[in-house]
């Protein structure tokens, strides 16, 4: 198991203007995840969305036209400087074609990208492939103790194009 004692309660909302049948199963598995990542966060709003809007967002904030998979924003830090309070925006749009190409259900790839959204407020980054490799076997490694299984690695075709 991952978790630490600094664990906070989550305060978690999921608005959807895409993909709003899983709304329920992102809630139910991010609190899993969450307390099996012992974070200090205590607030997290996680926004379902397309295409047109992912790419908005993506330019906006990362100076990039194309659509990705997941945005996440850090709102506010503790005395620690870590993130209690942080937003996670997804790209349904990405999720569905990523699941067709992996072969898995789109709600486990919606489910790896609210995680690796969540490792990215916890801190992670994955800016460096050995930085790359370590968050994303964590990703599986918390997906398999959630019953969910390997997701990241799912793919026999491999994992390019993922978050």
């Amino acid at each position: 198991m991952i978790s630490t004692s600094r664990q906070a309660k989550l305060d978690l909302k999921i608005s959807a203007r895409a993909g709003r049948s899983h709304a329920p199963f992102l809630r139910k598995m991010l609190r899993r995840a969450h307390a099996l990542l012992g974070s200090p966060l205590r607030e997290l709003s996680v926004a379902l969305v397309g295409d047109g809007r992912m790419s908005k967002l993506h330019e906006r904030f990362m100076n990039d036209k194309c659509p990705t998979d997941v945005l996440s924003f850090a709102l506010d830090h503790d005395l620690r400087g870590e993130v209690v309070s942080g937003e996670i925006v997804i790209n349904v749009a990405q999720a569905l074609r990523q699941a067709r190409r992996r072969g898995i259900a789109v709600q486990n790839e919606l489910l790896l990208y609210g995680l690796h959204g969540m490792l990215h407020l916890k801190g992670m980054d994955d800016r460096t492939d050995s930085q790359y490799r370590a968050m994303h076997r964590l990703e599986d490694r918390i997906l398999t103790e959630l019953g969910v299984g390997a997701v990241f690695s799912s793919s026999p075709k491999g994992p390019a194009n993922s978050p």
